[in-house]
């Protein structure tokens, strides 16, 4: 149970509305999983540490040296995935043997694929017979590698790995590095196929710029690119189409787009207000960062919110802009910081800039904020570090019970970026207050100011039936 008042309290991060508002329903799978299994000393860690091409599991020539999971990331051929190092898997072992092999099992259970390591010089044993038939029993896909053979004479040596029922061993080295290449190759086939990162387009980084009627994006614009190349008028919704212009700022060109008003929500847009929003989303789509602008002469409206909202479900990186700053006074600024904290509580960690337009006071801090929330947006944390510190994070504030059963985070990994995505593996569903609280602590660790987090859950099922995403 989580201690009331205690450092890790998840009181003051809960906030209004229910589990929905936690977007881990929908969003892309984490990349693939490999679990790599086997009876201990059979050179586990020395394939991993191979594939990784450094060293980075602990190898000794003692039996037993590896007993908890470990994740690292590793790549081929341009494909990532993730592999989990596990302790020798014995399974008729007793006492702390056994739940290192309890350990492997469960990495079975949560991986999409099964690297199975089997000595050829000793043959497959009573014990590689048994897990054979665990992982036959499992439906998971299944490479065995038949591990030390260091040399073309020893190649006869995998053959006798056919009675495994597994199907073709794969001959490899891990020590001197023989046929790993071919390893892998016949490794990712196996994998199912992860979704591909955002690709960047190359050339200027894209930049829009959003906001309500007459709130001075256009006018933003002009100065930045020190030309009237937007039209601007009192009337509120002079622009109708996105503006794109070239501009360079410190030394690096940007391209800025100036989009329409949002007046209302979507569907209640009619006639040129509608087809003008319809472009403001395909501007928004297209772009790498939003820089939100918000008369901080005015109240905040539920449509400023609506639009910060917009660009955190579009998945873009985020600068709020509050602008007419000029016009403000000390009451109203009071007043201002008051309404930031009470109704923009899901974009505390987007940068904010003070700026008038009209007279170009604090422009020049907008770029420095750009840059801060796109190399949030395009963080990759490594598995290893992201494991270390969520395995303190859940040991001081561990899960709540819910159902009279205490969910357990198993490990965690990075599914991708723009905007970073973490996939939590996990034995029972967690609270959304939960959710919150690791992402808050992801955020105090690790930055990520200015752009969203993606946070969703593989949960495992009972034995027997695969995990389930949500």
């Amino acid at each position: 149970m989580i201690p009331n008042g205690s450092a890790g309290s998840l009181d003051d991060e809960a906030a209004p509305g229910g589990e929905n508002d936690v977007a881990d329903v929908g969003t892309p799978q984490a990349q693939p999983v490999v679990a790599v299994v086997g009876r201990p000393n059979v050179g586990k860690s020395t394939l991993v540490n191979r594939i990784l091409g450094s060293r980075q599991a602990v190898v000794e020539d003692t039996p037993g040296v590896t007993r908890d999971r470990v994740a690292y990331d590793a790549i081929w051929r341009g494909r990532t995935f993730t592999l989990l190092d596990t302790g020798g898997w014995e399974p008729s072992a007793r006492g702390l043997a056994a739940q290192v092999a309890a350990q492997a099992r469960i990495a079975v259970e949560m991986a999409d694929a099964v690297l199975f390591v089997v000595d050829a010089r000793v043959g497959p044993t009573d014990a590689d017979e048994a897990v054979a038939g665990v992982l036959r029993r499992s439906g998971k896909p299944v490479v065995l590698a038949a591990n030390k053979v260091d040399d073309a004479k020893s190649e006869a040596d995998a053959a006798s790995l056919w009675s495994l029922g597994l199907g073709e061993p794969v001959p490899v080295s891990a020590l001197h590095g023989r046929g790993s290449g071919d390893l892998l190759d016949v490794l990712l086939d196996a994998l199912p196929e992860a979704p591909p990162e955002r690709p960047s387009e190359g050339g200027p980084r894209r930049v829009a710029l959003l906001g309500r009627p007459n709130v001075g994006k256009s006018s933003l614009l002009n100065k930045l690119a020190g030309e009237q190349r937007a039209l601007v008028d009192a009337e509120a919704g002079t622009t109708r189409d996105p503006v794109d212009e070239l501009i360079e700022l410190g030394g690096t060109t940007w391209r800025f787009v100036d989009t329409a008003g949002i007046r209302r929500r979507f569907r209640e847009n009619q006639g040129a207000d509608y087809y003008a929003a319809l472009r403001t989303a395909g501007a928004l789509d297209r772009a790498e960062v939003a820089v939100v602008l918000i008369d901080a002469s005015e109240p905040l409206t539920e449509q400023d919110l609506r639009i910060v909202s917009m660009v955190i479900d579009a998945g873009r990186a985020l600068v709020i802009a509050y602008n007419k700053w000029d016009l403000t006074d000390e009451e109203r600024r009071r007043y201002l910081e008051r309404e930031i904290d009470r109704q923009l509580y899901n974009a505390r960690w987007a940068p904010r800039v003070n700026i008038s337009a009209a007279s170009g006071r604090h422009v020049d801090r907008l770029v420095p904020a750009i840059e801060q929330a796109l190399a949030s947006w395009e963080t990759r944390i490594p598995t290893g570090r992201l494991n270390a510190w969520l395995t303190g994070l859940v040991g001081s504030t561990p899960p709540p019970v819910r159902g009279g059963r205490q969910p357990k985070i198993l490990f965690a990994t990075q599914a991708g970026i723009r905007p970073p995505h973490f996939v939590l593996f996990t034995t029972g569903f967690l609270e959304a207050s939960y959710r919150r609280f690791i992402e808050r602590r992801l955020r105090e660790e690790f930055g990520f100011e200015g752009t969203p987090v993606r946070l969703s859950m593989r949960i495992r099922e009972k034995r027997g039936t695969p995990a389930r995403r949500s």
